[in-house]
């Protein structure tokens, strides 16, 4: 099945059900009522946890989208919820590590295919210091952990093309 974008599910007006006009933009209007609705990016975090050696955490996703390739902890931010609270919990719960000194790296537009929807997602990176890395574990979502210089890591393996380009900020190359 192919994802669709979200704009291809929604025909009616959900205020008065009159059908919409097609488009593809990011802007629904219903001309019959005036409903107006803008369909925003998702906001997801990821982060790049290190120890004192240097090398950071990443994981193998054992779930699609990109099953199989790597990635750093993290997950969607949840509804009044910071960015920063949110990278501290995904990487709790993903692989169960706390982290400090969360500091910001860069963010890049992402396409995430789920449930035969494409969302378009905008990928927040942070660079954190693992507080005791010798406590992280396969929680959830995760084939295996491994702990990667990022010099040492390609980056076309990664699970999408926002963590390629946060990989390689990350390197110091962009």
């Amino acid at each position: 099945m192919q994802a669709l974008p979200p704009r291809a599910l929604f025909v009616h007006c959900p205020r008065c059900a009159q059908a919409l006009p097609p488009g593809n933009g990011a802007r629904m209007h219903c001309g019959h009522c005036g409903w107006v609705y803008y369909l925003n990016p998702t906001v997801a975090v990821a982060v790049f946890a290190a120890r004192d050696d240097g090398r950071v955490l990443l994981l193998r996703r054992s779930r699609e989208p990109a099953r199989g390739r790597w990635a750093p902890p993290g997950g969607f931010i949840d509804f009044d919820e910071t960015a920063e609270a949110a990278a501290a919990r995904e990487v709790r719960e993903e692989v169960a590590l706390e982290v400090a000194d969360l500091r910001f790296l860069g963010s890049w537009p992402n396409r995430y295919a789920f449930g035969g929807v494409e969302y378009r997602v905008l990928d927040l990176f942070f660079t954190a210091r693992a507080v005791n890395p010798s406590a992280a574990t396969v929680v959830e979502e995760a084939e295996e952990l491994a702990w990667v210089h990022p010099t040492e890591m390609e980056p076309a393996a990664m699970a999408f093309p926002s963590m390629t380009a946060a990989l390689r900020r990350l390197r110091g190359e962009g």
